[in-house]
């Protein structure tokens, strides 16, 4: 059936437009036909894909690890044996080369193990959760959180509900830093919250916080983690994570998760 670029359009069509994948009369009609805050949506979550998209677009350019490339080698070998083998053997011979294609890409992998580097931690990839949410939303203007800091009590009791425990704001004005807001977010294993502070300079820092499987009861020291878009200082609490992130020196960002340590 004839999709007309003037059919009203829908959710998808407001997804499809932000990722670009419209036709360009499509995308032409969908706009014209966008009243205010849809259109605030729309480039909300543009500039958002744009902002991700950075985070990794080194990754587009990186090699293939070489054990993919041998395996993908070896798998172009036995399908061009196997187109050998049917000439030959017909089923007979298929069974064969799927014996052969199990045990070669079982002793390809083995032989790799170890080697490989391990898988990041739970408390690491909690981090850098952490400073890839502080990235997407700490350059926002309009929209960095979901509640702003005028609706605080709200706020806490909201946050408190979805994750299942009674959190309490760290009061940062000591330090030079208020409330902006805060929002919900989704981690690995159940939601997490995000709530942002900035200075009288404009700079922002954001505290993400939830629980984590598998984390014990005692607590753990400040660990920087170093290798995500910006900062941040992580730590576990009776089976709960912390991370304070920002675009800050060391000690600085140090002498703010000690404060809100110290308070929660």
């Amino acid at each position: 059936m004839f999709d007309s670029p003037q059919r009203p359009f829908d959710e998808n069509d407001l997804h499809a437009l932000a990722d670009g994948q419209l036709s360009p009369e499509r995308a032409q009609a969908v706009r014209a036909q966008l009243g205010a805050d849809q259109a605030e949506r729309v480039a909300h979550w543009a500039a958002q894909r744009a902002q991700l998209q950075s985070l990794y677009a080194s990754i587009a350019t990186e090699p293939l690890p070489d054990v993919l490339l041998t395996a993908a080698n070896r798998l172009q070998a036995l399908q061009d044996r196997q187109t050998q083998l049917w000439r030959w053997g017909g089923m007979a011979a298929s069974v064969l080369l799927a014996f052969g294609l199990g045990w070669t890409l079982h002793g390809q992998w083995s032989g790799q193990a170890t080697s490989a580097p391990l898988p990041m931690a739970s408390e690491q990839r909690f981090a850098q959760q952490a400073a890839v949410a502080h990235a997407v939303y700490q350059p926002e203007q309009r929209h960095p959180v979901e509640v702003d800091a005028a609706q605080q009590e709200h706020l806490v009791q909201w946050l408190s509900k979805r994750l299942g425990r009674p959190l309490k704001l760290p009061v940062l004005t000591p330090q030079g830093f208020e409330l902006v807001g805060g929002r919900l977010l989704p981690g690995e294993s159940g939601a997490r919250a995000q709530f942002m502070y900035q200075n009288a300079a404009g700079l922002r820092i954001t505290l993400y916080l939830g629980a984590l499987n598998g984390a014990g009861a005692d607590e753990t020291a400040f660990r920087l983690y170093a290798d995500g878009p910006v900062p941040a200082f992580y730590w576990l609490d009776q089976g709960f994570g912390y991370a304070l992130s920002g675009s800050l020196g060391r000690d600085a960002l140090l002498a703010l998760a000690t404060a809100v340590h110290q308070q929660l």
